[in-house]
């Protein structure tokens, strides 16, 4: 039984790992490698809740274990990426760190997501996961569309990217998660629209899709959230 109750935690630490390693790779140069261990980390993040809960061995550890990984797989992994894009283009020493904003924000992020009870089946805020989804597949966007290169990779719009999509974790606005207490359509149109786009998207553009489908993300909560309000 006590090995059984490690297994979410260890499943975390790969979480974390992912990070890690990550991050070194896109320190030695090889910034689209740094998508490939977010979305493993991802696939980690999701796999170690869900032993969890199938073992029934949730813990006060186990979540704080959780955020700590989080905040470096999905917080310090895409600052450096976004780091690394600003610094290769940017003749202003200073610049790039600018963008290190992210960690930074990510990381009350998650503090705040461990004491709010309000996101069991919403989130207030964009999620760190989608956030790091977003800037690390932005070099493959880039590369897809080769037209808008040159623009997406400026160190100012990186930097507004940065600012912008970090304060987007902080904001009180609420956004849809993919938990479905039931599956009708009417309750879940917006969920269901989401997969349909974010499915479509990737089998279409791969990692260059992505980006689009969290500004599809996005601007599906805040039509559901007007529409909620009326």
């Amino acid at each position: 039984m006590k090995i059984i109750s490690h297994i979410p935690n260890a499943i975390t630490l790969l979480n974390l790992l992912s990070g890690v390693i990550g991050i070194i790779w896109v320190i030695n140069g090889n910034i689209l490698s740094g998508a490939y261990f977010i979305i493993l980390a991802a696939l980690f993040d999701f796999f170690d809740g869900f032993a969890a809960r199938l073992l029934k061995v949730q813990s006060e550890i186990g979540k704080q274990l959780d955020s700590l990984a989080d905040l470096v797989s999905f917080g310090v992994l895409p600052g450096m990426i976004l780091f690394q894009m600003a610094e290769v283009n940017s003749s202003i020493e200073w610049l790039p760190y600018l963008t290190l904003i992210v960690p930074l924000l990510s990381a009350v992020r998650l503090a705040k997501f461990n004491l709010d009870t309000r996101q069991s089946d919403r989130f207030i805020g964009l999620p760190t996961p989608a956030n790091a989804l977003f800037i690390s597949t932005l070099p493959y966007f880039a590369t897809q569309w080769p037209g808008i290169e040159t623009w997406l990779s400026a160190p100012l719009f990186l930097i507004g990217t940065a600012w912008v999509f970090a304060i987007l974790l902080l904001v009180e606005l609420p956004l849809i998660a993919l938990k479905f207490k039931a599956y009708s359509l009417a309750k879940n149109k917006f969920r269901y629209a989401l997969l349909a786009i974010g499915i479509t998207l990737i089998l279409l553009f791969g990692l260059a899709g992505i980006p689009i489908v969290i500004l599809a993300y996005l601007g599906l909560s805040i039509v559901e959230n007007s529409l909620s309000s009326e």
